[in-house]
């Protein structure tokens, strides 16, 4: 890195399919994600001088421990050395951020950022009680049995009583993000939905219903990341990370400190727009955390897109479709195109590089897009970061 040098840039990007990927081991997803990440910058294994490798329960789903070298070393990242990240569902994006920094110390020039999960290898029962235990498991998790929709429907069920938020509302994300996930190749539900099939299917936790909920899905995802001077001789359209916020509220949630938002992605935002010297008006296309349906609609308010309690209505007038005030989750977002823990925040990233170098598929590609913003949220906001891209 030049003297000085304070830029980082996306170079690269791959990922695999996700879905329900009973036809590959969490290595050959990890394969697929990287090939095509080297495909598209051009590089190989030799050229990354350090890897940053998020995942978050492989422990419990897979049975791996330090799951990150057998990894690194599938792919041919070693001996270079290589870390492992894990910030719940918002790995990702910690990955991401962790490769930033690496760059800025001076330690490395080109950085492969590789998430990952395998969440079918076990029974749905066992997976749902894997990713419980990201909640409090001395008090609520043991006593209560209390599993991430039941959390997310608290804050829908505040949500609405505070501020009129409606069931058809939460539905209608879930409808506009099937909508852009039937479009999109590498999405777990390729498939469009109606309001009346959301709003019919099975309750899970009231008011969330089976298409208010993301799913249990397998895959990896992977960019590279290269300081200025060297992005600038890799790719003719690399894409910057300007701005980075990071913030963190704690574990039990009967303490958080609001139920109709996530306080710690709040000053995530504020930290990644100061950094970046924009205004959430700025924004051109947003990738945020929709775990469940309410997620989207208090991610929209906690950025300042829209005012507090506004969401559900900035949902209803179809302002996140292409088109709209801000084209969001177009991807199909974590509730169609699907949620591996630990590739979820690096294929937000992926998504965004994509939208701003106008090589989205047809139908999604947001015109004229320059800046774009990932929002991932870790459990019930344990963790968030907040990041943003501009071309």
């Amino acid at each position: 890195m030049a003297k000085g040098e304070k830029k980082v840039a996306i170079v690269g990007v791959g990922q695999s399919k996700f879905g329900r990927r009973m036809d590959a081991s969490y290595r050959e997803l990890c394969f697929e994600a990287t090939k095509k990440a080297f495909e598209d910058s051009g590089l190989t294994p030799k050229d990354i001088q350090y890897s940053v490798i998020g995942v978050a329960g492989a422990e419990f789903l897979v049975g791996q421990l330090s799951p990150a070298a057998p990894a690194a070393d599938y792919v041919g990242l070693n001996p270079q050395g290589s870390m492992r990240v894990e910030a719940a569902c918002a790995t990702g994006s910690a990955a991401v951020r962790t490769a930033y920094t690496t760059i800025l110390s001076g330690l490395a020039d080109v950085v492969m950022v590789l998430g990952y999960e395998k969440m079918n290898e076990v029974p749905t029962g066992r997976a749902i009680e894997a990713l419980g235990r990201g909640g409090d498991v001395q008090w609520e998790f043991a006593w209560w049995g209390t599993t991430f929709p039941a959390f997310y429907a608290l804050m829908a069920t505040r949500h609405m009583n505070q501020f009129g938020t409606t069931e058809e509302q939460l539905a209608k994300v879930a409808v506009k993000s099937h909508k852009y996930g039937a479009m999109n190749p590498y999405a777990h539900m390729q498939k469009a939905v109606t309001l009346d099939e959301v709003m019919k299917s099975r309750v899970i936790a009231w008011p969330l219903k089976l298409y208010d909920c993301s799913l249990i899905t397998d895959g990896a995802a992977a960019v590279i990341i290269a300081s200025a001077s060297v992005a600038k001789k890799i790719s003719d359209t690399p894409i910057w990370l300007c701005g980075l916020g990071c913030a963190s509220e704690g574990e039990y949630f009967a303490a958080k400190p609001s139920y109709v938002g996530v306080t710690s992605a709040v000053e995530a935002g504020r930290q990644a727009f100061k950094m970046a010297k924009v205004e959430p008006k700025d924004i051109d296309v947003a990738d945020v955390h929709d775990c469940f349906t309410i997620a989207e609609i208090m991610a929209l308010e906690d950025l300042g897109i829209c005012n507090k309690g506004e969401g559900g209505k900035f949902v209803e007038e179809e302002q996140t479709y292409v088109g709209g005030k801000l084209p969001t989750n177009v991807d199909g977002g974590l509730k169609a195109k699907g949620h591996p823990i630990g590739a979820t925040g690096v294929s937000m990233a992926i998504e965004i590089a994509k939208q701003l170098r106008g090589e989205a598929d047809a139908g999604r590609q947001v015109p004229k897009a320059e800046t774009g913003l990932t929002h991932n949220v870790g459990a019930t906001g344990q963790y968030a970061y907040v990041h943003i891209y501009s071309r």
